[in-house]
């Protein structure tokens, strides 16, 4: 499998992560990534370099209003004084609340869902890096559907909480859903499985009204985790994407075997929409041992997840979302790839 992945990463090191009324370690930091490199290495696999896309593939997905924030709040949060190292909202749009403000404050919350992504002076240039580094691996894929590619883009920061206009959940572009559209350049169909612990609230809010994209979530039941506010089964899609946003909730701490139960309804959905190019957003984060505990998921576990879905045969682009636990990001990428690669 063609492992793609960038050391510019690195340029995105958060220094806040606020989470249950409090301040904690932040967990989505750049030993993730390295954690994550160092198990493929080790597991015999080359590495490659993303090539450049440019602005386009994002524009594509991103307002411009929202690009525009995210490439230059940093730098005139400085300008303005304001507290701190990090770009961070006090203030979020609520339910009765909708215009766009014009000061910088109200700027942050208008473009944020929450306080968990913090900008720092170069998270616009590890977000890029991100990007092209799942659109390098769309690209391969893309370059032989015939031959069935697979190829697995590491990416960080990760990406499935970002919606068209703002940031949140560790997340600033929506990698996958970039990458998708970016798909869609090339083919007709193009399906998205989630198997991260959160559900991708940012890519179902992109593709909720269409039916070209089909998108599919397995997480744990947002009834008290987060993002709280989607990921429940009943949503399905609007206007022309109604029917084509499926979510299958698993109840918090649930394991392999439930895990395995649920992925084959997804399965089901997906051999019906016969998609012509198949994204994974990968999360390691519904493994026993993760910090953010939502599931169960062992490191045996993402092997045979990952063999379930290698037997649709279909050529498969791997984006990676979250996973914490840095001690067990290495076994456990090796285990999902591996399990890929000998059911193909």
């Amino acid at each position: 499998m063609k492992i793609i992945y960038s050391p510019d990463h690195a340029k995105h090191d958060p220094k806040t992560y606020f989470k249950g009324g409090a301040f904690h370690e932040p967990q989505e930091v750049p030993g993730r990534a390295e954690a994550l490199v160092q198990g493929l290495k080790g597991a015999g696999h080359e590495i490659i370099a993303p090539a450049e896309f440019g602005p386009s593939p994002r524009a594509a997905v991103h307002t411009p209003g929202y690009l525009h924030f995210l490439e230059t709040i940093h730098a005139r949060w400085r300008a303005a004084q304001m507290g701190g190292e990090e770009v961070l909202p006090n203030i979020h749009p609520g339910r009765h609340m909708s215009s766009m403000p014009s000061g910088i404050v109200g700027e942050v919350g208008f473009y944020t869902t929450d306080i968990s992504a913090p900008v720092g002076p170069t998270t616009w240039e590890a977000a890029i890096a991100s990007n092209n580094v799942a659109l390098t691996a769309t690209d391969y894929v893309l370059s032989d559907l015939k031959g069935n590619l697979s190829a697995y883009a590491l990416c960080r920061p990760p990406g499935h909480h970002a919606f068209k206009d703002q940031a949140g959940g560790f997340c600033f572009l929506n990698n996958i859903a970039i990458a998708a559209e970016y798909a869609r350049r090339t083919v007709n169909r193009v399906a998205i499985l989630d198997v991260d612990v959160h559900h991708g609230n940012g890519t179902q809010g992109i593709f909720y009204d269409r039916a070209d994209v089909f998108t599919i979530s397995l997480h744990c039941d947002p009834t008290d985790f987060y993002p709280f506010f989607s990921g429940y089964a009943h949503e399905r899609g609007t206007g022309a994407g109604e029917g084509y946003n499926l979510n299958l909730p698993l109840a918090p701490e649930s394991a392999d075997d439930a895990f395995m139960t649920r992925l084959e309804e997804a399965m089901v959905a997906l051999r019906a929409y016969a998609p012509d190019v198949l994204f994974i957003a990968l999360g390691l984060d519904a493994f026993e041992g993760d910090p953010l505990i939502g599931l169960s998921v062992t490191t045996e576990g993402f092997g045979r997840i990952a063999a379930r879905i290698a037997q649709l045969n279909l050529p498969t682009v791997l984006v990676q979302e979250g996973g914490y636990n840095r001690d067990f990001l290495g076994a456990n990428i090796t285990s999902f790839i591996s399990g890929f690669e000998r059911a193909r």
